[in-house]
């Protein structure tokens, strides 16, 4: 058994072996078959290539030689081109040489023609001048002038048409500018004075307290006079006790020590009780209703005028000004009606009606306070508003009101205006007789000052002068620049309420008799 396994065994071997053997054989005839089929492949492949290549290279040198003749043609197309306008510009260059050659020689030939005119006209112009002295010395000969004299001669003669020629314009030019700005003014002034109207009472400078009988004057006296001494020492009054029965005159140039002294005495005649002591409790009560009265005024004035954001200080100098006048009119009255005056003509302008009524009330602020401090109630005023922080504009119309300063803005103008009206509104100011006849003596002495004046009137109680000119010495061309230089004089030297009409008149009168 086992030699027939053996031999089964060795005969699949050998046929294993057999097989393994002729597999190679053929695998071997196989490979040798595609190798020689891809070297055939790759010859092919390699002579379409290098056909392809000769044929690429044959392809791109023609497109080369293209290109070559393609860049030949247009570079003699731009030699062509630039050749042309080289020879445009030369035949260019040649023209303008040309026509330069042919302005040389006008230009020479002008120089020639303008050196001949030259000695022509500076011939002519010794000829002339020859002939101009002949002539000169005919004229002086004839007309027996120099020729100096004859100069002056004519500089005055053109002096006068000139002096006739703007005394003419300005006189037209006044009339034209005067009728338009007259009725406007008036228009405005008259809408200003119909809306604010004010009343205006003179007050003076005593005060009258009635007594019940005329037993209360001795005791107001006091024993050896004790009573009434202590009452004038401590308010700084006089206490007149005359014949007048049951009344008593307090009289005093300060109306807050006048009105301190008035409600004292009504205090003390009221309580009965009349004595040193007691004199002094009643003035210092009435001391205190005083003030708080001056406080109630000035914020009376802010309410009026509706002035709004005023220092308290300032409030309690207005409520001072309800006790201090000014030829008779109340200051306080007087700087409200000046706001509202002020703030209506503002509105009429266009201009700031706040600013306007600030302005307006506070213009005469330092007349508060104008005997307890050195200076002018203007300057005073001044330093006041600036001390509270008042606005420029504001303290610039309280410095010009009465020109102290030339009026810069249109707010001070209106105040100048407002202060005005209501100073010259009939019955609001008193000027004792002596001031009212220095100021007319001043204005008459003004006015006859300028030559060529021969009489100068006041009249209408200051508010015109009317002037008496010299014929023979003042033109009616004159009179228009004399009455001019007349007004601005007056502007400067003197001090007046309203404004003044300046009247001058030229009269020729000749009288023959026929015998």
């Amino acid at each position: 058994m086992l030699p027939v396994i053996l031999a089964a065994v060795i005969a699949f071997v050998v046929a294993a072996v057999v097989f393994f053997i002729l597999g190679i054989q053929y695998r071997r005839k196989v490979a040798e078959k595609e190798i020689s089929s891809a070297e055939e492949e790759a010859k092919r492949i390699i002579n379409e290539s290098i056909k392809s290549a000769e044929s690429k290279k044959r392809e791109a040198l023609v497109e080369a030689k293209e290109e070559i003749l393609q860049a030949r043609n247009e570079y003699e197309r731009e030699v062509k081109e630039r050749r042309a306008d080289l020879q445009k510009q030369e035949r260019r260059l040649q023209q303008k040489e040309e026509n330069l050659d042919r302005k040389t020689e006008n230009i020479e030939k002008k120089e020639d023609t303008l050196q001949r005119k030259l000695t022509e006209l500076e011939a002519a112009r010794e000829e002339v001048a020859t002939v101009k002295k002949t002539q000169m010395e005919v004229l002086e000969r004839i007309s027996g002038f120099t020729a100096e004299e004859a100069k002056d001669y004519l500089i005055n003669q053109l002096a006068e048409e000139v002096t006739h020629e703007s005394a003419m314009k300005v006189r037209e030019i006044e009339a034209q500018f005067k009728e338009e700005a007259d009725q406007r003014a008036k228009e405005i002034l008259s809408l200003a004075i119909q809306r604010c109207a004010a009343d205006h009472v003179a007050e003076a400078t005593v005060s009258v307290v009635p007594l019940p009988n005329d037993e209360m004057k001795g005791r107001i006296i006091g024993r050896e006079g004790r009573n009434i001494r202590t009452l004038e020492t401590l308010t700084g009054v006089d206490l007149n006790i005359d014949d007048t029965p049951e009344v008593i005159t307090v009289s005093c140039f300060d109306p807050v020590r006048r009105e301190i002294a008035r409600l004292a005495l009504e205090k003390l005649i009221q309580d009965g009780r009349i004595h040193p002591t007691r004199i002094e409790e009643m003035v210092e009560k009435a001391k205190r209703e005083v003030d708080a009265t001056i406080k109630a005024e000035g914020e009376r004035a802010v309410f009026e005028t509706n002035v709004h954001g005023l220092h308290p200080e300032l409030i309690k100098l207005l409520g001072r000004m309800r006790y201090r006048t000014s030829y008779g009119q109340n200051v306080l009255n007087h700087s409200i009606e000046v706001a509202h005056l002020a703030g209506l003509l503002a509105a009429e302008i266009g201009a700031d009606i706040t600013e306007a009524k600030r302005a307006g009330l506070l213009h005469d602020l330092g007349k508060a306070i104008d005997h307890e401090v050195e200076g002018s109630h203007v300057q005073i005023g001044v330093e006041l508003a600036r001390k509270y922080r008042e606005s420029e504009n504001v303290i610039h119309a309280i410095e010009a009101h009465h020109n102290d300063v030339e009026p810069k803005t249109v707010v001070a103008c209106l105040v100048q205006a407002a202060d005005a009206i209501s100073a010259a509104r009939p019955g609001a100011r008193r000027e004792n007789l002596e001031n009212y006849i220095k100021r007319l003596e001043k204005l008459e002495e003004v006015t006859s000052s300028f030559p060529g004046v021969e009489k100068s009137y006041a009249i209408q109680a200051g508010r015109e002068v009317r002037i008496m000119v010299a014929p023979d010495k003042v033109s009616e061309d004159q009179m228009v620049l004399l009455a001019r230089e007349i007004a601005k004089k007056i502007e400067e030297e003197l001090e007046y309420p309203g404004q003044i009409k300046v009247n001058m008149i030229r009269e020729t009168k000749v009288v023959d008799y026929a015998k």
